[in-house]
């Protein structure tokens, strides 16, 4: 969540106005909220282009912050569009919504017990990649930059990607699909964040490098 706010500071067409110890506040009150929606994605994975719970929830939300909402682009993926209150640029964020067919072995209160098929195959269904974080830490930020909405210059589109660890056999999926379907363009994008989280990076530390 930080992360993605870090990344929006640095833009000169997010420049965020309001004062850090606002943002510090609005951050701490909807973190419970992000650490309660990862641990619901992480028990509830779903595969990639299967992702209709995730998308559902996601959508909800997104509509619950008055927030631009279109979903089904490429068969699950959801675009949330916060319209700033500053004429700038159009700049997305993007998550990555899908699990892994991968049966969980650690003892959790939140362990994934589901199951799925994959490729003709019945298969154990994990957050093994960390993209339930990612979903989380987004509609975070989303709940954050719609409260400062009107400091905001130019337009922030939210993106939650289905099918990024790569669709079925015989399926269309995750990015190029989403890219085909026109999801850079009305408004057209003019740069895109990501982000990965990484068990190896210390807390509240970026790793980048340049290109």
């Amino acid at each position: 969540l930080r992360k993605y706010l870090f990344i929006l500071s640095l833009l000169p067409c997010v420049a965020i106005a309001q004062n850090e110890t606002s943002i510090d506040k609005n951050i701490n009150d909807i973190l419970p909220k992000v650490i309660e929606w990862r641990r619901d994605f992480h028990q509830h994975p779903e595969l990639s282009n299967r992702e209709f719970r995730t998308s559902t929830i996601i959508a909800a939300y997104l509509r619950s912050l008055g927030l631009e909402v279109r979903t089904g682009i490429a068969k699950t993926g959801v675009v949330g569009i916060l319209q700033g209150g500053k004429p700038g640029p159009v700049i997305a964020l993007r998550a990555d919504m899908d699990a892994l067919p991968v049966t969980e072995r650690v003892d959790l209160p939140f362990k994934s017990v589901v199951t799925d098929t994959f490729n003709g195959k019945t298969v154990g269904v994990m957050h093994a990649c960390g993209h339930d974080s990612h979903v989380a830490m987004l509609m975070g930020t989303a709940n954050v930059l719609s409260k400062m909405k009107k400091d905001v210059p130019g337009t922030v589109v939210f993106i939650f990607q289905p099918a990024e660890e790569g669709p079925p056999n015989d399926e269309e999926g995750g990015a190029p699909l989403m890219i085909k379907e026109g999801v850079l363009q009305n408004p057209k994008v003019q740069a895109v964040f990501g982000l990965h989280i990484e068990s190896a990076v210390p807390v509240s530390t970026i790793d980048y490098k340049p290109g």
